[in-house]
């Protein structure tokens, strides 16, 4: 990776704090007479918001949707994916053919299931890797976005969150047999993005291991042992 992308994901993952001072005055007239004041100063450094050091990053950079280009062969992924991501994705490379590498700097998940699992099968389809840097963020869908790399990559301290889907009827994966088409779309998928099918089935059962009003938090080392990395 290049200067200019080392920089930018160092500028998200490393803490930016900003300092706080407060300034109490007591005064007192002791024994004697004498007038006293203390002043006391009190300086509290408080850590800037994630969201506001992300927004820090990609100001100025170009911008697909919930993608920033980086440079000419790394983009980010730092927002939900929607209905409209896949043409984002599309018009991005078409825009910046040579980016290669993905990073899944802040990935909430999405608000279409369907969008998301189409825009995974594009980031295979044109040999693009995916990589979480030390910092990032990956949850819920993003999973699925993760799975797409041609090449997949995760720092130690990468962040997982894990939970059920949510059908419109509020129906979870347990309401449904394992085959079920409601279940095979999931375990059909990961098994397309390169993953044996034991392997797909313990991971599809860890990510639903918790219901969609919660989530697991995971590391690399939770889901290596199910997906193939670099």
């Amino acid at each position: 990776m290049n200067r200019i992308a080392r920089a930018f994901l160092l500028g998200i993952a490393c803490t930016a704090p900003v300092a706080a001072q407060d300034v109490a005055t007591r005064t007192w007239v002791d024994s004697h007479g004498t007038r006293w004041t203390e002043v006391t100063t009190t300086r509290t450094v408080v850590e800037e918001p994630r969201s506001q050091r992300i927004a820090k990053a990609i100001a100025g950079l170009p911008r697909f949707g919930p993608f920033a280009v980086i440079d000419a062969s790394h983009a980010a992924l730092v927002g939900e994916v929607d209905s409209n991501s896949p043409s984002q994705f599309k018009d991005m490379l078409k825009a910046h053919p040579g980016i290669r590498v993905l990073e899944l700097i802040d990935c909430p998940g999405t608000v279409d299931d369907g969008a998301n699992l189409v825009l995974g099968r594009m980031i295979r389809s044109h040999g693009v890797a995916t990589d979480v840097p030390s910092g990032g963020s990956v949850r819920s869908g993003g999973v699925e976005i993760f799975l797409a790399g041609v090449n997949r990559s995760a720092a130690p301290d990468a962040e997982f969150g894990v939970h059920s889907w949510k059908d419109e009827s509020g129906h979870q994966p347990g309401d449904f047999p394992l085959d079920a088409p409601a279940n095979k779309v999931y375990l059909d998928y990961y098994r397309e993005m390169g993953l044996m099918a034991e392997d797909a089935e313990e991971l599809y059962a860890l990510t639903n291991s918790v219901p969609h009003e919660e989530m697991l938090w995971l590391r690399t080392k939770d889901i290596k042992p199910f997906i193939p990395m670099e």
